[in-house]
């Protein structure tokens, strides 16, 4: 197995299971129960992630941040598709984990409130796993929230790390995407679970899809699981990456403007 592919399973896989792994603690156990308790877990995760992962392969560990890299920062087209599946193959493999260790409590969780997995008010467990949006909350605001959302985290992965940035945070980028992923999701949670990110969302979604809730998790929202948590993510990346480019190119080549 390559380096870089290896580095990019690892890390996605901390990610993922870790972030995922607090949502399920959350359902099945009630702890960590509030908002910022489990969006600072996303982001103690995404830091580690990187950590771990940044030596190897540049830790993208996100669909989002490899098609902009790709875009914005040279980085080679023929890999694009390697790293994508790498980050789906560590998504897929936390989601397992996590079944492994908390689908008990889920069951326990279902049977007290007499839900049948599968039936759409299993939707209450299957958010362990893939993303969801609900009442009253629109597909087109949950779309805007997460093209918004992944837009932001590009524009600081893309401007923390940028060479024209000399205010950049430096050593310290990893607990830096993690705070900025935090806010990101204390904001935006409440309209889109915040996933920001293809293989957080659709590798853990098509788990389930097969470890119980059936058809749930492509049905419910409709066709949401495409736009909202694949195509929004993509191009907010794109989106916050151009903007990020143009932006330290221009400090880069006119120094600071006033």
């Amino acid at each position: 197995m390559p380096r870089w592919f290896a580095s990019e399973l690892l890390g996605t896989f901390v990610l993922v299971f870790l972030g995922t792994g607090a949502v399920a603690t959350s359902v099945a156990y009630d702890a960590p129960a509030g908002l910022f308790q489990i969006a600072a877990v996303w982001g103690g995760a995404v830091t580690v992630g990187i950590y771990l992962s940044a030596a190897g392969s540049g830790a993208h560990l996100n669909p989002a941040i490899t098609l902009a890299s790709a875009a914005f920062r040279g980085f080679p087209m023929r890999r694009v598709p390697g790293y994508v599946a790498a980050q789906f193959a560590g998504a897929f493999l936390a989601a397992c984990c996590v079944s492994l260790l908390f689908d008990g409590g889920l069951a326990a969780f279902e049977e007290s409130r007499h839900i049948t997995r599968g039936a759409p008010e299993s939707v209450a467990t299957a958010k362990c796993y893939g993303e969801y949006f609900a009442e009253p909350v629109a597909h087109g605001t949950a779309f805007l929230a997460e093209f918004l959302g992944t837009a932001l985290l590009a524009l600081a992965v893309f401007g923390f790390t940028a060479k024209g940035n000399p205010s950049g945070p430096g050593a310290l980028v990893p607990p830096a995407v993690g705070l900025t992923l935090t806010a990101l999701i204390c904001v935006f949670a409440p309209l889109s679970q915040g996933g920001f990110n293809p293989a957080r969302d659709l590798a853990p979604r098509a788990f389930s899809a097969l470890a119980g809730w059936g058809a749930l998790p492509f049905a419910h929202n409709g066709i949401a699981w495409l736009t909202v948590y694949v195509v929004a993510p993509v191009l907010g990346g794109l989106a916050g990456a151009a903007v990020a480019t143009g932006l330290f190119r221009e400090v880069a080549e006119g120094g600071e403007r006033g």
